[in-house]
């Protein structure tokens, strides 16, 4: 049976005016506007059997003398009228399925077309179709909540399609946007084969715990290696990565410095596998290949070649790199010192072994089965903000490397949740270090559908977000948005067909969101169900905690941290 087969008494109204892709409802009956809200659905009755036109209210005016230019609505009017924009066509059997609704329109509005509105029931089972959930008991979908304009609806995603096309979570301090993430890696962890990925920049999700759920912490300055524990050689970083966090490229022996730290580190790298007894693959490695190799011998070859004296004409003279490497070897010798980077240049010697690189991988990718628990959460708090966005994408270049030189049927698809973007997925780069991030999500963005990685970018700023990354995502959840420039952000993403429907950023109540894209064809206004497992809401009450009694402000503690660089 049709969702829309309507009895003569719910008719709402018949077509007045059609134009390319807006049409206006002449409504004569004025109890029908009273419950009728703009970003309403409207099934128009098309010109073909089996297919219905869906339209979004955009605007509705009671019976007046109105002009309206820009929407070409003028005071011959006479009667109530409702500007409806067009966004697709439910046919009741399309290729051998029910219920098919599709992006294009198939036919246009002929007038005195009837218009119905679409809610309660219909709107839940017209959703329910367009995000392809089947019915039954059984059924297995993502729910984020029950759409604003019928709460008795429940608001469906197609959970394929959202990490396929990638996603984009926005909203302000405040709107809501941690729960809607923490609602979502919440059904992800309950799928039987789960595999995903948090950023966790400032630990604010330790509350989400379970079977599915694995926490790991990119190690601080005192945390030795154990099972929850992640360090991350500096042997996995790339040439440039390194060089970024090495190299300073004011200085006018960097040229010099650059080559020759080339030339150690190959060389650190075959002495390894000589040593390791793989000698065979010498000749296939790269700078870039994750191989180990000793940093203390690499200084030790820098030193030598700063102090190298050679025979001149008549006694001994500066070797050609002399004193030029000195101020490499400084900055390298420091970060090595360095206790905040104890993740990087700790001494264990487990971190030089050659399967070092298989047990990460093991804890960052394997899913949720055979007792492995497939949502990881990686608390990156106690990374230096200077360096952040280096070790952030170390680890995304990292999975995307695997997955992409994984065999197509070994390959498992993995998503990655990327939690305040902005602050490593940055609009405008400054320093060498965001540039090398940048460089692997954007290859991620453009590329990651291919190898099995969905990106899923969370941000209150996206207008400091990388344009390229978000241009690449096909599906918004943006919730309330107060600041202008991150208001134009989001509107630029949205589609032209959609009009005003971006204007509604402002006012959307606290967990309200406007989702958009291939995961909900429909754009729709959805209030998101608060998840079972609440994050650290990094909010505190100013007034009640000023009000009260005592203060336990533990001030001593605080900076001994500090200066520990560890909580």
């Amino acid at each position: 049976m049709s969702i829309f087969e309507y009895a003569p008494g719910e008719l709402l109204g018949t077509v007045e005016s059609v134009d390319t892709s807006t049409v206006i409802v002449k409504v004569e009956n004025d109890d029908k506007l009273r419950g009728l809200q703009v970003n309403h659905l409207i099934s128009i009755q098309s010109s073909k059997i089996g297919q219905h036109l869906i339209g979004l209210v955009s605007k509705i005016i009671r019976k007046s003398a109105y002009s309206d230019p820009a929407a070409d609505i003028s005071p011959e009017f006479g009667f109530n009228i409702i500007k409806v924009i067009l966004i697709g066509t439910h046919f009741d059997r399309d290729a051998g399925k029910d219920n098919v609704f599709r992006r294009s329109l198939a036919t246009v509005p002929t007038i005195n077309a009837e218009c119905h509105l679409i809610h309660g029931d219909r709107l839940k089972r017209f959703m329910q179709a367009i995000s392809s959930i089947p019915e039954g008991e059984d059924a297995v979908s993502l729910q984020i909540g029950n759409y604003s304009i019928d709460e008795d609806a429940t608001a469906w995603l197609n959970g394929n399609k959202l990490f396929q096309r990638h996603a984009v979570i926005v909203g302000s301090t405040g709107s809501g946007k941690s729960w809607c993430v923490a609602k979502i890696l919440e059904q992800v962890a309950a799928l039987k084969s789960a595999d995903a990925i948090l950023f966790d920049i400032h630990g604010e999700y330790s509350p989400l715990q379970g079977e599915s759920f694995t926490h790991l912490k990119v190690a601080g300055p005192n945390d030795e290696m154990g099972e929850g524990m992640l360090f991350l050689p500096y042997w996995l970083l790339t040439y440039e990565e390194m060089l970024s966090l090495m190299l300073d490229r004011s200085d006018n022996n960097a040229p010099n410095q650059a080559m020759m730290f080339s030339n150690a580190v190959i060389e650190g790298k075959k002495d390894f596998l000589r040593k390791a007894d793989k000698a065979e693959m010498e000749a296939n490695i790269t700078l870039d290949s994750p191989v180990p190799y000793s940093l203390d011998r690499l200084l030790e070859t820098l030193k030598t070649k700063d102090t190298e004296m050679v025979p001149g004409a008549r006694s001994e003279k500066q070797g050609p790199y002399n004193g030029k490497l000195t101020r490499f070897i400084q900055r390298l010798e420091t970060k090595q010192k360095d206790k905040r980077l104890n993740f990087m240049f700790a001494s264990e010697e487990d971190l030089l072994n050659y399967d070092y690189m298989s047990t990460l991988c093991s804890k960052l990718m394997l899913p949720s089965v055979n007792g492995k628990k497939g949502v990881k959460i990686i608390d990156f708090s106690e990374v230096p903000s200077d360096i952040l966005p280096l070790i952030v994408s170390l680890i995304a270049r990292v999975i995307f490397s695997v997955q992409q030189w994984t065999t197509v049927e070994h390959r498992h698809p993995i998503a990655i949740f990327c939690d305040e973007a902005h602050l490593y997925i940055p609009a405008n780069t400054e320093k060498s270090i965001d540039d090398a991030s940048l460089v692997t999500f954007e290859r991620i963005s453009k590329e990651g559908r291919k190898y099995g990685i969905g990106l899923v970018v969370i941000s209150q700023r996206p207008s400091e977000v990388n344009r390229t990354v978000l241009s690449q995502s096909n599906n918004f959840i943006a919730m309330r948005l107060t600041n202008v420039d991150d208001q134009s952000v989001v509107k630029r993403l949205l589609p032209d067909s959609l009009g005003d429907y971006a204007e509604m950023l402002p006012i959307l109540d606290i967990g309200e969101a406007l989702v958009v894209g291939d995961a909900s064809l429909l754009p729709s206004r959805i209030r998101i169900t608060p998840p079972n497992m609440k994050p650290k809401s990094a909010t505190i009450d100013f007034w009640d905690e000023w009000s009260k009694e005592t203060a336990d402000v533990d001030i001593f503690s605080a900076i001994e941290a500090l200066r520990k660089q560890s909580k």
